[in-house]
């Protein structure tokens, strides 16, 4: 997956588990994009096939434990959005099943390399930068100087105004983990993290809720993608201030995968489809409920969206950070040093 870094509810519950086989006509869909994009794509999957769409919306850490819990027995036909690496740890524990869409000469290079590197398993649908956020008018009240680096982030002078990701239910936070270990090596990494928990006032379980805290003032600073920044300043967050810290930060693949043991197969297929056309990929860009870069390479690009070309990137390894091995390493070394849980 390194060639990315260079080229860069219709329903409020899931089937019951007593129903061993979904209709024809319904797929379950876990979401674990923006709430209101999950909206979108489930209400125009519906009114276009006429399939309908139990949707319910969980953060990528959130999805990847209830589709693993459910291994025996899947309630989940189709997990659409979230981090990458869940994703590729999924296809590796063979918990989503083979699929070859025809969509996929349509795909970015980054997108039919997941596919490809995940034997069809999982499929990219966006791109997007990790970043930090500030609220400039919060920091000013505090006269504050706004951080520009993730060095800045373990400065005392944040005590209590960072709002972090909790990596083993945001994939957001994982991101951010595999970043900075990548940039800082694993040892000086977890020095880095300790000297930042104690900025931190809240580790949230999903990616978005840092850019809603920013937006609102709430929380001075956030760490966010870029989409999730943007989509608040879309809706009039006018004191938000995305950037990417000055070290380097990472792409990340936003994916989509099916669910082996699907009760609807067929119609798990027909989304996954359905959701990397030009079309599907553009309902988000013209609603604006998606900032990121799209797999497929005839939809429109967001407007807003920062040049890739002016943002500093780390080698992020895609293939180590979604090993399932390396991932529970890390996720474990995170509960017991920065955390203080007990193994």
């Amino acid at each position: 997956m390194r060639p990315l870094i260079a080229a860069l509810a219709v329903s409020a519950a899931l089937i019951s588990p007593a129903r061993a086989q979904a209709p024809a006509g319904e797929i379950a869909l876990v979401c674990s994009f923006l709430e209101e994009w999950c909206r979108l794509m489930a209400t125009e999957f519906e009114r276009e096939t006429g399939i309908r769409v139990a949707m319910l919306r969980k953060s990528t850490g959130e999805a990847f434990a209830q589709i693993k819990a459910e291994a025996a027995r899947p309630r989940v036909d189709v997990w659409w959005g979230g981090t990458g690496d869940p994703h590729v740890q999924a296809a590796a524990d063979g918990l989503t099943e083979a699929y070859r869409s025809p969509r996929l000469a349509e795909l970015r290079p980054w997108a039919r390399e997941q596919a490809e590197a995940t034997g069809y398993r999982a499929y990219g649908v966006i791109a997007g930068a990790l970043a930090v956020a500030y609220n400039a008018p919060a920091l000013r009240a505090k006269n504050i100087a706004q951080p520009r680096c993730w060095a800045d982030l373990a400065d005392p002078r944040f005590k209590g105004l960072i709002q972090s990701n909790d990596p083993t239910a945001s994939g957001t936070g994982y991101a951010y983990l595999a970043t900075v270990v990548t940039l800082m090596g694993e040892d000086g990494a977890f020095a880095y993290l300790k000297r930042v928990h104690a900025n931190v006032n809240s580790y949230a379980r999903s990616g978005s809720i840092p850019a809603r805290s920013v937006a609102t003032g709430e929380s001075p600073v956030g760490i966010t993608f870029f989409d999730n920044a943007l989509f608040q300043m879309a809706q009039g967050a006018r004191d938000m201030v995305p950037f990417a810290p000055c070290e380097g930060t990472s792409f990340e693949i936003g994916s989509m995968s099916i669910v082996k043991g699907a009760r609807n197969p067929e119609g798990a297929k027909r989304f996954h489809d359905w959701a990397l056309s030009a079309p599907a990929q553009a309902l988000g860009v013209k609603a604006r409920l998606s900032f990121s870069i799209p797999s497929n390479a005839n939809a429109p690009l967001p407007e807003g969206l920062p040049d890739p070309a002016t943002i500093k990137t780390v080698e992020y390894d895609h293939a180590r950070f979604g090993d399932p091995q390396t991932r529970a390493q890390l996720l474990r070394r995170f509960e017991t040093e920065i955390r203080g849980n007990a193994p």
